[in-house]
């Protein structure tokens, strides 16, 4: 019988899924995440003489187009699932941790990437920025570990969400710099190309993009919500009493992901910027109805597309990793790779959070804690996709040895870091009253025992 490369792979993505869940769960307890093993796997496969795909976007242009179609869906369905999942209401109190890191992380990280790939890697400064521009955003897809559970747990986790929230708004907010690269290509001085790009670029496709989640998030929960009076209603317990609530099935999700995917297409055409607006409007569409059954099937539905989607893509890391993307690597990227993950991104963002009320452990957590992963490999394929950048095989070398560390270190020390600072934020308050000075969701204190695992 002769062997296949195509079904082949069927099965192995096959085995892939039906392992997902319950390898995830068994990894934890060995500080190991689903992104290590995998990207492992997909490595090893696409090394044997199988007869298996190269993937590799600095060789064939097609596979860069690929890689921009697949990471772009897989992160909009990311930011949706991160968005559905914040309980605590949007406001700028409630929010006040984040805007540092959006404002001045973020903007470091992109400078400090920039002129290093300018200065040590002697990168063009169009490929430098954008190389800092790709390598600038958090992951909402390889960062599931760290981020918030399921909406309508009740509890306050203050490094995970800073983590989530961050990470929903700035893979959009990557996008300036990187069309300020594209724009870049070819420039050799400032002139009437950067007041557009300050008009078009970073104030308007920023507001159209939250200007439009915000629109279609309330259309969204409006639709849902105003025919629960309509809806089949079943017996639900509460508290020993049994009331009326509306009957949801899984299916309804796809209310909820043809939504968001409105939003974003809305979005893109009036220049806005999609995964702003994806994420915005899923936050609004949470805010409406708080505590309804909805919101936690809804984010059961499209957490399922995105793990389907992300173990396709993990593999194709190990495969991209397996066809040689990482053969420009010089030790002058690996060093700029290990000086962001272990410099870079963590004073930047010890500086950010320097007035956060967190204590030092959580300020340290959330600094660390930048996940790179598929956001970047958007960018970089969006990048060279529009515009002839010079030295791609060098940027691809780097972005991709920096998400391979990144799985690496992160999925292994994530775990354990998060539960020694909720562990220590528990133990503080240990032998307190009833209550603690820490709100939930709904703006009500928290119970010792709740706090426990809350942060």
């Amino acid at each position: 019988m002769e062997f296949d490369p195509r079904i082949f792979m069927f099965a192995v993505f096959g085995l892939g899924l039906i392992l997902a869940v319950s390898l995830e769960k068994w990894l934890a307890r060995l500080w190991l995440s689903l992104p290590i093993v995998y990207v492992a796997a997909g490595y090893i496969l696409f090394s044997l003489p199988l007869g298996l795909p190269h993937i590799n976007p600095t060789v064939d242009g097609f596979d860069a187009v690929a890689l921009e179609y697949v990471t772009e869906f897989i992160v909009i369905a990311s930011l949706a699932a991160a968005g559905i999942a914040i309980d605590r209401p949007a406001n700028w109190k409630n929010w006040r941790q984040i805007w540092p890191l959006l404002l001045i992380a973020m903007p470091l990280t992109i400078l400090a990437v920039s002129l290093l790939g300018w200065w040590a890697l002697g990168l063009a400064p169009a490929s430098a920025l954008l190389l800092g521009a790709a390598m600038a955003p958090t992951d909402p897809v390889l960062a599931r570990s760290v981020q918030v559970g399921p909406p309508g747990e009740n509890e306050r986790h203050d490094v995970r969400f800073s983590l989530t929230v961050e990470a929903g708004l700035n893979d959009g907010l990557a996008f300036p710099f990187t069309y300020l690269a594209i724009a870049a290509v070819g420039m050799t001085s400032l002139g009437a190309w950067t007041l557009e790009w300050v008009a078009l670029d970073l104030i308007w496709r920023i507001v159209a993009g939250v200007a439009m989640g915000w629109i279609v998030g309330r259309a969204g929960a409006w639709y849902v919500f105003e025919r629960e009076a309509d809806a089949k209603m079943e017996d639900v317990e509460e508290d020993g009493d049994v009331a009326k609530h509306p009957k949801y099935s899984t299916s309804e999700g796809l209310i909820v992901l043809g939504t968001l995917l409105l939003g974003y297409g809305l979005a893109e055409m009036v220049e806005g910027y999609g995964f702003i607006a994806v994420f915005v409007g899923a936050v609004t569409a949470r805010q409406r109805e708080n505590r309804s059954r909805y919101h936690k099937l809804s984010h059961h539905f499209i957490d399922q597309i995105e793990q389907i989607v992300l173990v396709a893509v993990l593999f194709s890391f190990g495969a991209m990793l397996a066809s040689g993307v990482l053969d420009a690597l010089t030790w002058p990227a690996a060093l700029v790779g290990l000086a962001l993950i272990f410099v870079i991104r963590p004073l930047a963002g010890l500086l950010a959070e320097a007035n956060c009320d967190l204590p030092l452990v959580g300020k340290f957590a959330v600094a660390f804690l930048g996940v790179r992963g598929m956001g970047s490999i958007y960018y970089l394929a969006y990048g060279q996709n529009h515009a002839d950048f010079e030295g791609l095989d060098l940027l691809w070398a780097t972005a991709s040895f920096i998400i391979l560390v990144s799985v690496v270190v992160h999925g292994v020390l994530a775990g354990p870091l998060i539960r020694h600072v909720e562990n220590k934020r528990a133990h503080i308050h240990e032998g307190q009253d009833d209550t603690i000075d820490c709100l939930g969701p709904d703006e009500t204190p928290l119970t010792v025992e709740k706090a426990k695992k809350a942060l």
